[in-house]
């Protein structure tokens, strides 16, 4: 049992569990964290998993928690764990089973003031425009073809089919195309659950949020990044549905039975896993990149919803109804990354892809702030370019749902001045508020460590949640 007495604070926010305190521990393990935050880290199984990654054959420096650690299926999310390419291992859960869920944001022209009125229509629209829940079926049906295009091109297939401007793919990380993805490495079972998924929203803790520009906190970045007070902008949260889902499925079952074969122990089966460079660990990484895709392309669909219902609401109302994209980044993803010359693939459970000089996106639980933050060089170096990627739970699912009733949080919201929408009053329930940890208390963090520099806050006016 860990305790706080066996982290070293290296510096502020910064503590080292040393590679001696557990025999199989390879590499130390990292956490970032203010007190505030440790608190609700111990409150979990969260470490402990931490701890268990640590142990991973080519695990390289050290493993990292985020200060929105908490506990999933084998490695917690906020785990960053990089591993060497040329004697390392790749694991689908160490990954995630949602595959490149991430986050974009989208900007308008508006002001937010200037049309309060029209929200309520507007968020009304953006429920029927845009599907959500477990099962929703999207406007596009994939044809074979069309399934194998989207696996290995991403977002610039969606574009081409008129979902969006080509302006947008130069604000996705990646350009939303993720190289090195091979459409037959996904599973025909994975590509039947996705067939009809592209454009929906899904369920759990995605959402589209229409929010404002409350606060400037970084002027010239803001400027830079087209980024102004009062801002009405929205949020897109979501991934690669169920073809992610099943693809990390198939490959976790593939590498437990390969994982013999190879020699590998793990402290728990769901870390899983193969050598890189075996070809059942090829097999994956094509795979995974190729689910990346799908979500790529599935967040451009789900734009291209927005802003269909963007302009029919404010169609009289605002004269330059332009919508633009100004970032979009996953988490979620395993990515090749230079290091101190070596080549690593970093695992990033539920954290974000951070890089010098571009956005970055840390949206906060629903009815909470949500922020644009820029990297820095800090975190190309200590954390192999990684940040956090929202709020992190404190609370189960079923804990939440036995604190509020989902009408009663829906009217809560609304009380506050955040209008709430969704198929499920059960899954409202359990993405309350207080079931996440502080967002500003995790941005805090961030900031302090020099991971990421904040440039705006913005707070939510509507919500639709999967």
């Amino acid at each position: 049992m860990i305790t706080q007495q066996d982290l070293k604070e290296i510096e502020r926010y910064v503590y080292e569990i040393p590679r001696e305190f557990r025999a199989d521990m390879r590499v130390p393990a990292r956490v970032y964290a203010s007190p505030e935050l440790m608190k609700k880290i111990f409150s979990d199984r969260s470490l402990e998993q931490l701890i268990n990654t640590a142990t991973l054959p080519g695990v390289e420096k050290y493993v990292i928690a985020m200060p929105d650690i908490h506990q999933g299926y084998g490695c917690p999310v906020g785990g960053v764990v990089a591993t060497r390419a040329d004697d390392g291992i790749i694991s689908p859960g160490v990954t995630g089973y949602d595959i490149n869920c991430g986050v974009r944001l989208l900007a308008t022209t508006t002001e937010a003031r200037a049309v309060r009125k029209r929200i309520s229509t507007l968020v009304d629209l953006l429920f029927t425009h845009i599907p959500s829940g477990v099962g929703g079926r999207g406007p596009i049906h994939l044809s074979e073809g069309d399934m194998a295009a989207v696996l290995e091109q991403g977002a610039a297939w969606a574009v081409k089919r008129g979902y969006g401007e080509k302006e947008d793919l130069a604000r996705i990380e990646e350009g939303g195309s993720a190289r090195d993805a091979q459409a037959e490495a996904i599973t025909d079972k994975a590509r039947q659950r996705g067939r009809d998924e592209l454009g929906t929203l899904g369920s759990g803790n995605h959402f589209v949020e229409v929010q404002r520009v409350e606060r400037i906190l970084n002027p010239d970045e803001a400027e830079r990044m087209g980024v102004f007070e009062d801002q009405l902008c929205f949020m897109i949260h979501s991934g690669s549905r169920g073809l992610g889902h099943q693809t990390c499925t198939d490959y976790v079952n593939i590498c437990r039975r390969a994982m013999p074969q190879y020699g590998i122990q793990i402290p728990d089966q769901e870390l899983a896993c193969v050598p890189y460079q075996s070809p059942e660990g090829q097999a994956y990484y094509h795979a995974m990149r190729a689910a990346t895709n799908f979500a790529f392309a599935n967040r451009q669909v789900l734009s291209h919803s927005v802003r269909e219902a963007w302009d029919r609401a404010m169609a009289g109302v605002v004269k330059d109804r332009e919508v633009r994209t100004i970032w979009e980044v996953g988490h979620n993803v395993a990515t090749l990354f230079q290091h101190e010359g070596k080549e690593l693939v970093v695992h990033r459970k539920g954290a974000a892809r951070t890089e010098p000089g571009k956005p970055l996106l840390i949206p906060g639980s629903m009815g909470s702030a949500s922020y644009l933050l820029v990297g820095t060089e800090k975190a190309e170096r200590e954390t192999f370019g990684t940040c956090a990627h929202g709020a992190g739970r404190v609370m189960s699912r079923a804990q939440a749902k036995k604190r509020v009733q989902g009408q009663e949080l829906r009217q809560q919201l609304e009380e506050q001045g955040v209008l709430a929408r969704t198929k499920s009053y059960s899954g409202l329930a359990e993405e309350a508020p207080f079931a996440y940890k502080d967002v500003d208390a995790v941005i805090r963090v961030v900031e302090a460590t020099g991971l990421a520099r904040p440039v705006a806050r913005l707070v939510p006016l509507a919500v639709v949640k999967g």
